[in-house]
């Protein structure tokens, strides 16, 4: 399992020394949401924070896209070079299009599903992709509680997943914790995001050591 704990949830006062602590805690991607207050109703960060991110960081950038305009915001944030940029299926006319636009800036392209799309809507979109990332909370808030119905779907998305393109990975995103962790990696999951678990706990290290199973 890899782990990428979500800056959404650090200390923005202290946002270079909180990404360094995860780095040095044993992360192997750090999480970046980016919401422009319309897809999602709330807002974070643009590409200066993001720049200031990426300079503390020793570990790859995961950047997830909550946005209206996804090319847009990829040509803002691919100076950067993060190892994922990921966007939504619901708000995206040209999905193809757009994984190739990714992949040519020499990023991996992934795609997000939000907690009522359906696996099936990205099947004939996995043999592209480099990741799928499963919201198993409604994007646009940290600390939200685990939809349960989500590991139904990520099996589902498995069974996709491995049938087109076994090398494509799969991402959880909400509600992760040491409680269930085991249960997501059984159903499928090689890459969790954690925010609120990680960086509320006394220890970091211990906590991504948890997830790391």
């Amino acid at each position: 399992m890899l782990v990428a704990p979500s800056v959404l949830s650090a200390d923005f006062g202290n946002l270079a020394r909180d990404v360094k602590r995860i780095c040095d805690a044993g992360c192997d991607l750090v999480h970046v949401d980016v919401m422009d207050g319309h897809f999602v109703p709330n807002l974070t960060i643009g590409p200066v924070v993001v720049s200031a991110i990426a300079a503390a960081a020793t570990k790859p950038l995961d950047i997830h896209l909550m946005v209206q305009n996804n090319t847009f915001f990829v040509e803002l944030f691919a100076p950067l070079q993060p190892e994922f940029i990921s966007f939504h299926i619901e708000e995206e006319k040209h999905p193809h299009r757009l994984i190739q636009n990714i992949r040519s800036l020499g990023i991996r392209p992934a795609i997000v599903l939000n907690p009522q799309t359906l696996p099936e809507t990205l099947e004939y979109l996995l043999e592209d992709l480099d990741m799928v990332l499963v919201m198993s909370v409604n994007p646009g808030f940290g600390g939200q509680h685990f939809i349960p119905n989500t590991v139904a779907k990520i099996k589902r998305l498995k069974q996709l997943r491995d049938a087109i393109n076994p090398d494509c990975l799969i991402e959880i995103d909400g509600g992760v914790n040491n409680s269930n962790i085991a249960m997501l990696r059984d159903a499928g999951v090689d890459v969790c995001v954690a925010g609120s678990y990680v960086f509320n706990h006394a220890d970091l290290k211990q906590a991504i050591d948890s997830l790391h199973i």
